[in-house]
């Protein structure tokens, strides 16, 4: 049997204002959290239809844009010109440096998080490249009460040229989540509503436990819960971030 994984440090997400009108809680980086290598940041974002992100340069990462609710509408300078809807994802890598604008495609508020990944050194100046992934492409699976989807990794096509896994867990009440991640990842739980325990840590809404190492997550949900588990093979290069591009 494998080690528990223990919490490093909680920490809360911060809120602030992003783009033009649209409301972020960001977990890192902040001053009280850094960087999580491979991770460069993470928000969870709120867009009514008079808000968003215009136009806007990127370079030296990727992101991934899950959608919670409503929808967004993805444009760049490459010809792409998607909609993505709640359950679905959308991955661009920016290598050496892409335009784009995400805007809400609906008349009601969009919901969702976006992670940036790192790209490393050998590859930051790679050609940018996107990827729209329906809802009903993400696969999905339900059992004594816990409900997985997985966003990144084994069985989903959303394509990274880092190691991630990413999945979202719907748990009842009591119920018990549990995955193993791999040997040296770094890795985070975040909870989008209710209340969960790992190990001695309680983690509430729009807080995350950061870890460090491999082993077991082991995730109880005190009371029905909805949270993200993001974990990712360290690439052990400095993560120099000026704004949208990172170095």
């Amino acid at each position: 049997m494998s080690k528990q994984i223990e919490i490093e440090r909680v920490v809360k997400a911060i809120a602030m204002s992003e783009g033009a009108g649209a409301q972020v809680r960001r977990l890192f980086p902040t001053r009280r959290q850094q960087h999580v290598d491979p991770f460069v940041l993470l928000d969870e974002f709120t867009v009514n239809p008079t808000a968003g992100f215009p136009d806007h340069p990127h370079g030296g990462f990727e992101a991934v844009t899950y959608m919670l609710e409503g929808a967004f509408r993805h444009r760049d300078n490459l010809g792409n010109d998607q909609m993505v809807s709640a359950g679905g994802v959308q991955r661009f890598t920016a290598g050496k440096r892409i335009v784009h604008a995400e805007l809400p495609g609906t008349d009601k508020t969009s919901h969702g998080l976006q992670l940036w990944v790192n790209l490393p050194q050998r590859l930051k100046k790679i050609e940018p490249d996107y990827q729209p992934v329906p809802s009903d492409e993400i696969p999905q699976r339900e059992e004594d009460g816990v409900r997985v989807r997985t966003v990144v990794g084994k069985g989903s096509p959303v394509e990274l040229h880092t190691d991630v896994r990413y999945v979202e867990v719907t748990v009842e009440s009591e119920g018990v989540f549990t995955e193993e991640i791999p040997e040296d990842w770094n890795g985070l739980i975040y909870v989008l509503d209710g209340e969960v325990r790992v190990g001695d840590e309680t983690l509430d809404r729009a807080e995350a436990g950061i870890f460090r190492g491999g082993g077991e997550v082991r995730v109880t949900a005190t009371e029905t819960s909805r949270f993200v588990v993001i974990a990712g093979a360290p690439l052990d290069e400095p993560i120099r971030q000026r704004g949208s591009f990172v170095s």
